[in-house]
């Protein structure tokens, strides 16, 4: 009979457990392996104790160094032969081990090994399934890991008995249990698996029981009717139905734990009893914060507190009291005290308006009906008052939201709402021309001289979510869809007519040496079509257009700075202060990230990100001569790249990302905007400085009026010009 692979698992398990050895004991300088040619050898390594110092752990004086241990060590070298077993080479062993010292306190290891010939199967013999259906015995076999041919390993063997069992168990065979034994003949190299199975009968779904607290507050009706939303009394037993259970419990939202089994089988009715355990976790809840936000092109402090009812008024409704106050600056905090000369006699005796600043908050309270009109269907209506600060505007106004969400199963969801949204809006001042700002800047219906205005977006919205991520603060399988779809008119009292689509595709996928690489993806495309008057297609409101640029978007781009942008102030000293991003109404983000861990919970990201964000809507077509048309085209010279690293150290909360980004500098400078008093709105451009983090830029002498000369910088056209070619972000959060 051969060794399964639990004693493997115990000494694998082992190799992660250092223990801590005298301080005079070398240190292991080198660990090398020959004659791996089959197995690898970063393989082996993770399965022994004895490991070499890594070069980081040398140069830091406070580190600890791995040693040798005689005891370890010879341990080390049966747990590699065992090793070498339970991947199929049984004939495997030490050639040599050596220890050569170097110096008084450090020594390197050696180990040669003899693979041998690997263990082949020779055959794979399944008893006990001839009785069931021809269907549900192939659906059992399907695809295996022990293959006939192919390498014998006895982690392969233990996960066939688990997937056979498993898919018993699935075709409603609750009682269903597989073993077997595994023959392994030395001398042919050939193995034999005889798998046995005894199915038992197969079982349908009985009756649903709840066990609670002594004193319950949610009654146990809801928690059965939730439960059988999948596990439905009569059909057949699978697992699935219960993980699918035990979710739609626990996204009731006022239970801590929520656990979903199956009683004890009645074999003469051929039913199973299901048990849902839960326990009630506190029906009002207080939390509160505060944040940081930092950024090259805007930064804010914030607090944070949320207050939340989840049986306000009994039924299990849900009241939900939030609210964010703040402090934002923009560009950044020291701007804030900026003074400029207003008369010109060279003495700073104002504010720099064109760096504005003030607080902003947003306060909003969220109710929730459960089992409105249907089980798997809630009410969802919301009321929010907040006063905002961007680079182009400020605003102060509420958004009113009511509709409903049909959540049919755990990762799936569709809502459709009513959304009103009321806004005062002001451009910020030090605009070239006041009296078109608004019109132009924030979509404005107004275009008087002032520099407000008023304005209500009213819109119908159809929201679908397909979430199959295994973990939504840090995926590393699966995937994420999710599609908008918004209808603006003036029929539902709003001032725009419009349409917006919005779609979010995204995908994960793990692979390598204890799957320690994770490929993520991303897609994201916006449409925003306006209505035409007069043979003229409307502007939007700058509430509803696209802007990219920012730690979870495209990161070559400061917060919102990929945009088509508006002329702010030409005296400005810095390229990139002179220009405020307005948004467009189209848009393509791409996300390509390969995430690879290093040491415990530490990760190294590489990334390539590519955006775009366009005056006009998202075209395939050919190269237009109107910039307008061209900065919406798909791989056009609008269309920016970047590529960064990235570290991620995993936290409770999520991984604390911080990401270095540079713009490849692929394409023209953004779109400029310009409107000055007699002329009509053109395109343009601004220069940049073309530097990374204030490197790299050129300057040059020139001459000044009083014959001085001074050294200026030279601005230059970068694609994606005025910003800088680097950007950096710190967050919490995967980017996708």
């Amino acid at each position: 009979m051969l060794p399964l692979v639990t004693a493997l698992a115990v000494t694998a398990g082992c190799a992660h457990q250092r223990a801590s050895q005298p301080p005079e004991q070398p240190q292991v300088v080198a660990l090398d392996l020959k004659g791996t040619d089959q197995v690898k050898a970063s393989d082996i390594k993770e399965k022994i104790l004895t490991t070499k110092t890594p070069w980081w752990q040398r140069l830091n004086p406070f580190g600890k160094p791995s040693t040798f241990d005689p005891n370890t060590w010879q341990a080390d070298l049966k747990r590699i032969v065992r090793y070498y077993q339970a991947q199929g080479f049984y004939g495997a062993r030490i050639e040599s081990s050596q220890q050569e010292p170097r110096g008084e306190d450090k020594v390197a290891l050696e180990v040669v090994i003899n693979e041998g010939a690997p263990t082949l199967v020779a055959a794979v013999e399944v008893s006990g399934l001839e009785e069931l259906p021809d269907e549900h015995r192939k659906k059992a076999l399907e695809g295996l890991p022990v293959k006939q041919g192919e390498v014998f390993r006895e982690e392969q063997w233990a996960g066939t008995q688990e997937q056979i069992q498993a898919r018993l168990h699935e075709l409603g065979y609750a009682e269903a249990e597989v073993g077997g034994e595994v023959r392994v003949d030395l001398a042919t190299q050939g193995a034999t698996v005889d798998i046995r199975a005894n199915p038992g009968p197969r079982y349908r779904f009985g009756n649903i029981f709840v066990a609670t607290d002594a004193n319950p507050q949610v009654n146990p009706r809801r928690i059965i009717e939730q439960a059988q939303g999948s596990v439905k009394k009569g059909e057949w037993f699978t697992e699935s139905a219960l993980s699918e259970a035990q979710a739609r419990v626990f996204r009731m939202g006022v239970f801590g734990a929520v656990k979903v089994n199956r009683g004890a089988p009645d074999r003469e009715a051929r039913t199973v009893p299901v048990v849902v355990d839960v326990r009630e976790a506190p029906f009002r809840s207080v939390r509160a914060g505060g944040g940081i936000g930092l950024d090259a092109a805007r930064q804010e402090i914030r607090v944070l507190g949320e207050w939340t009812h989840r049986n306000f008024l009994g039924g299990l409704r849900k009241l939900t009291l939030t609210s964010r106050v703040g402090y934002a600056f923009i560009p950044n905090i020291t701007a804030a005290f900026d003074r400029i000369d207003t008369d010109g006699d060279g003495v700073a005796d104002a504010p720099n308006e064109t760096t504005p600043h003030g607080p902003i908050f947003q306060v909003s309270a969220q109710f929730e009906q459960p089992r409105f009109l249907a089980r798997d269907l809630r009410l969802q209506t919301s009321l929010t008052a907040e006063r905002g600060l961007e680079q182009a505007y400020n605003f102060i106004g509420g958004r009113a939201r009511a509709g409903v969400v049909w959540q049919p199963r755990a990762d799936l969801s569709l809502s459709p709402t009513y959304n009103l949204e009321l806004y005062n809006l002001r451009g910020q001042r030090g605009s070239v021309d006041q009296t078109t700002a608004p019109a132009l800047v924030l979509g404005c219906r107004d275009t008087t001289t002032s520099d407000r205005c008023n304005i209500s977006v009213s819109y119908l919205e159809q929201f679908i979510e397909l979430n199959r991520r295994n973990d939504s603060l840090a995926p590393t399988q699966g995937y994420y869809a999710s599609l908008s779809f918004q209808e603006g008119g003036k029929f539902l009292g709003g001032d725009y007519d419009f349409v917006r689509v919005l779609p979010d595709v995204r995908g994960y996928y793990t692979f390598g040496p204890s799957e320690r690489f994770t490929l993520a993806a991303r897609l994201r495309l916006g449409t925003l079509l306006t209505s035409v008057e007069g043979g003229v297609r409307t502007d939007s409101a700058i509430v509803n257009r696209f802007f990219s640029g920012g730690g979870a978007s495209m990161r070559g781009f400061n917060s919102r700075r990929l945009s088509p942008m508006n002329v702010l102030n030409l005296d400005a000293e810095q390229p990139s202060d002179r220009v405020v991003p307005v948004g467009g109404n189209s848009l393509v983000e791409t996300s390509v990230e390969v995430r690879a861990r290093l040491i415990s919970d530490l990760s190294l990201a590489v990334f390539h990100d590519s955006g775009l964000t366009g005056s006009g809507a998202l075209t395939f077509g050919p190269r237009q001569d109107d910039p307008l048309k061209e900065s919406g085209r798909i791989f056009g010279d609008y269309h920016y790249q970047a590529v960064g690293l990235g570290l991620r150290y995993n936290t409770v909360v999520g991984p604390i990302r911080l990401d270095v980004a540079r713009r490849l500098n692929i394409g023209r400078p953004l779109p400029i905007f310009f409107s000055a008093p007699g002329q009509t709105t053109t395109i343009g451009t601004i220069g940049g400085l073309g530097d990374c983090f204030g490197l790299g830029v050129k300057k040059q002498t020139i001459t000044g009026p009083d014959g001085t000369p001074r050294t200026v910088n030279v601005e230059r056209e970068y694609a994606g010009a005025p910003e800088g070619l680097c950007t950096f972000f710190l967050s919490i959060g995967e980017a996708f």
